[in-house]
Parts: C-alpha cells; sequence; structure tokens
C-alpha cells in the first residue's frame, strides 16, 4: 500500500540538488577540469551555509555517481583526492556549525584513505541536530532499490513499499520535497529514483560554479508556489 501523502508546506523539508556544470564552467573559460571542481567545493560551502541559515531540515548533495566511475582515470583520481582533502578542511566547521554529515551511497570502491576521512566526519558531527546534510558518494538510486531490495530478501521480509523504504539509505530522512540541478539539463540521472517520486523539479541553468544563496532563495520562493496534490484534487 502507498505510504499516506506529506502534508502540503511551503517549506522543504529536504532540498536535492545535482551539482553540474562544473566542467563545463571551466571550459567556456578555457581554464582546466579541475579548477571548475575546486570552485564547486566553493559553491557547495556557499549553500551548505545558507541552507542552514536559512531552516532547511535537510540538505543532499549528489557529488559522484556509480556512472562517474568512468570518467577518465585522471579525473576520478582528481576528484578522490578533492573530497578527502575538502573533508579534512571543513569537518571542523561542520562540527561547530551544528552540521551533522552523512554520506550515502556505495563506498567499496573508493580507497581506504577516504572512506576513513568519511567515517571520521561522520563520527565527529554526528552529535550535531542541525542542518543534516546527505553527500551522494558512488551512489545510484536504481542500485539504492536493489540494495534495499536486497537486505528485505535477506531478512525475510516482503518486498514491499514499506520494506523498501524502510531499507532506502536516506531511511532515516523524508523523501526530497525539492529537486534542483544546476547547468542547463533536465533529467535526474539516476539519483534517488524512489524518494523523488512526488518531489518539485526545478532545473536551471546556472552552472554549479556560479550558484548561490540567492538561487537557493529564487528556488525557495518558486517551490512556496508550488501547489503539491500527492495525486489527489486541490480541494483535498
Amino acid at each position: 500500500m502507498p505510504a499516506p501523502a506529506p502534508e502540503a508546506s511551503t517549506k522543504p523539508r529536504h532540498v536535492a540538488i545535482i551539482m553540474d556544470g562544473n566542467g563545463r564552467w571551466a571550459a567556456a573559460r578555457g581554464r582546466p577540469r579541475a579548477l571548475g571542481h575546486r570552485l564547486g567545493v566553493q559553491a557547495a560551502r556557499r549553500v551548505v551555509r545558507a541552507a542552514s541559515e536559512r531552516d532547511v531540515p535537510v540538505l543532499s548533495l549528489f557529488a559522484f555517481s556509480q556512472e562517474n566511475w568512468r570518467r577518465p582515470e585522471r579525473e576520478v583520481r582528481m576528484l578522490i583526492h578533492l573530497f578527502g582533502r575538502t573533508l579534512r578542511r571543513e569537518a571542523e566547521g561542520l562540527r561547530s556549525n551544528n552540521v551533522r554529515m552523512r554520506f550515502i551511497g556505495s563506498r567499496e570502491a573508493f580507497p581506504a584513505s577516504l572512506r576513513r576521512e568519511m567515517e571520521g566526519v561522520e563520527s565527529l558531527t554526528a552529535g550535531n541536530n542541525g542542518l543534516q546534510l546527505l553527500v551522494a558518494l558512488g551512489y545510484g538510486g536504481q542500485w539504492d532499490i536493489c540494495h534495499a531490495a536486497e537486505c528485505a530478501r535477506r531478512d525475510g521480509v516482503p518486498i514491499d513499499h514499506e520494506s523498501l523504504s524502510e531499507r532506502l539509505s536516506t531511511a532515516d530522512f523524508p523523501p526530497p520535497d525539492l529537486l534542483i540541478r544546476t547547468g542547463g539539463e533536465y533529467r535526474i540521472s539516476n539519483f534517488m529514483l524512489w524518494q523523488l517520486a512526488y518531489a518539485e523539479l526545478r532545473f536551471v541553468e546556472t552552472l554549479w560554479p556560479d550558484f548561490d544563496a540567492d538561487d537557493l532563495d529564487q528556488a525557495l520562493t518558486w517551490y512556496a508556489q508550488r501547489q503539491r496534490r500527492f495525486g489527489m484534487v486541490a480541494e483535498a
């Protein structure tokens, strides 16, 4: 049986963002892709701060998909190095600003050193009760559903809406109310396929390195004007 529709609200409980456009930002300026990714980290920092200041309960950032492993090996190594360096630099700031950071996705293919950094930040911020920051690394929506189904099968329970929802990587959080994708692409690219069933989808032309608090405010204002019916009629 489908879950009951959540109550409508002008404020999203969970904002998810597909951060797209780092490489194109750099290419348009004749700069290396690595620069675009480094500036993308700065954009993520701005948005995390803005979401926290605006009392957004949950923010999810799609940082590295399972499909991204197919990128050139040199770029993948650079991204892994950037992830690790960013975690080391940002960990204390997240803790002191009451942000709790968690990771979703398959960690198996990442180096042990990065996995230790991820676990360290999760442990350091575990007691924080402000913004809940989910970072998707090695994540894919199809993987998430298949993994949940395998867990349900292993637990010997029927595979249904409830059993899968309880075993998704986001089981502790409400599903996204608002998805933002930057970079001018109009697809969700295997991100939270189950969880986005009734999310409001906002696609913007802004490349991720240029995305800032004003862009987030525009998205929140747009969301507040949406009429969310969850399959019902407006009068209901």
